[in-house]
């Protein structure tokens, strides 16, 4: 199937070689290592992660230590996406994409895998960006409908009721059935940018779902005499408390009533610029504080990061300045909205769905 085509638009295509512009000259005249800092983390959060693996081991006869060793490794996986996957995946910790690469693959030790993510994140999901059969962040999954267009079906009807006893599963249906349904199954969007997946990266793929549920589970209960119910309950949890994290982070930035789900015309079309598109996808949120910018790996300012994803997040913060002045000089759909509104944001599209409220506008 053809991919999807932007509008070409001359103007817009100028007015982001000035945008580039400015940024390049901001960014250059910042200091030139702010980038050792993620460098340092990606040192420091896969320690902890192991740090807290061994610490709930060696203390498993406290049960609560263990359970709560098991959360925080929940907590530190979402750290370890936010700051390096997401960034290695760019190769923007590393100049060396070989050592970029190697940071990487933490995904597939913590239960993902790298090799799909990745296809997924830079082949889909920054390349349509709300594109319903093309971003892949979007994918329909039958319990929730995301996509305003399409019409709500069965359970969907209630899925504003429901969706806070689904989202917690979010990473259990992302290890046991995505990743497997996206190497498997041809049906899947992946497979429209991907292609033929190499047989040995199915091979690698399963090799390390065993080998995390074998340093999860099986060495916890067989070399550290943990009982069964333990293991499986403080791993379920780990997940749990992962998937709550992960969401809370990044829901708030593009499944919004306020943002565009643009549909491809009988030629593939979109309606939109490049330009454009990304700022009526995407939105920012107002936080902009110490945790935030060092510890949440700056996911705030995500319309800086689908307009220039070759910098690191450590330049976000003087890069969105220069996006939001740009945006008001020249009249673009830049938004920025505080967290709680956003989530509630996102509950409001749910239940406008679930609705067919856009068919009923349409009537």
């Amino acid at each position: 199937m053809e991919k999807p085509s932007y509008l070409k638009d001359s103007d817009d295509a100028r007015l982001f070689n000035e945008l580039r512009k400015r940024v390049n000259q901001r960014v250059e005249a910042l200091p030139d290592n702010r980038d050792v800092y993620i460098k340092i983390k990606a040192v420091i959060l896969p320690m902890i992660y192991i740090g807290l693996y061994f610490f709930a081991l060696f203390n498993a006869e406290k049960h609560w230590v263990y359970i709560l060793s098991f959360v925080f490794m929940g907590i530190s996986l979402v750290l370890i996406y936010l700051n390096l996957i997401h960034e290695a995946a760019h190769n923007n910790i590393y100049k060396s994409k070989k050592l970029n690469n190697l940071v990487l693959h933490i995904f597939d030790f913590i239960g993902a895998n790298s090799y799909i993510w990745k296809k997924r994140h830079i082949a889909s999901h920054h390349a349509y960006p709300n594109v319903d059969g093309w971003d892949t962040d979007i994918e329909q999954s039958g319990l929730l409908l995301i996509v305003p267009w399409i019409k709500a079906k069965g359970v969907q009807k209630y899925q504003h009721r429901f969706f806070f006893l689904v989202y917690p599963l979010y990473l259990f249906n992302w290890m046991f059935i995505r990743d497997f349904r996206d190497f498997f199954d041809k049906e899947r969007v992946i497979l429209k940018t991907q292609g033929r997946i190499p047989v040995v990266e199915k091979v690698k793929m399963v090799s390390y779902k065993l080998f995390y549920f074998f340093y999860q589970i099986v060495v916890p209960v067989v070399f550290f005499k943990v009982s069964i119910g333990l293991a499986l309950g403080a791993w379920f949890l780990q997940v749990i408390s992962a998937s709550i994290f992960a969401l809370f982070v990044l829901l708030p930035l593009h499944p919004l009533p306020d943002n565009a789900f643009p549909r491809l015309n009988k030629e593939n079309g979109l309606p939109f610029s490049w330009l454009r598109h990304q700022l009526e996808v995407t939105n920012d949120l107002k936080e902009n504080n110490w945790l935030v910018r060092n510890v949440l790996g700056n996911f705030n300012f995500h319309v800086a990061h689908h307009l220039f994803p070759n910098y690191s997040y450590m330049y976000y913060n003087e890069i969105t300045e220069e996006i939001e002045e740009f945006a008001k000089e020249h009249d673009l759909a830049y938004k920025r909205f505080p967290l709680l509104t956003a989530l509630g944001k996102h509950r409001d599209l749910l239940r406008q769905n679930a609705n067919n409220a856009y068919y009923i506008l349409e009537e």
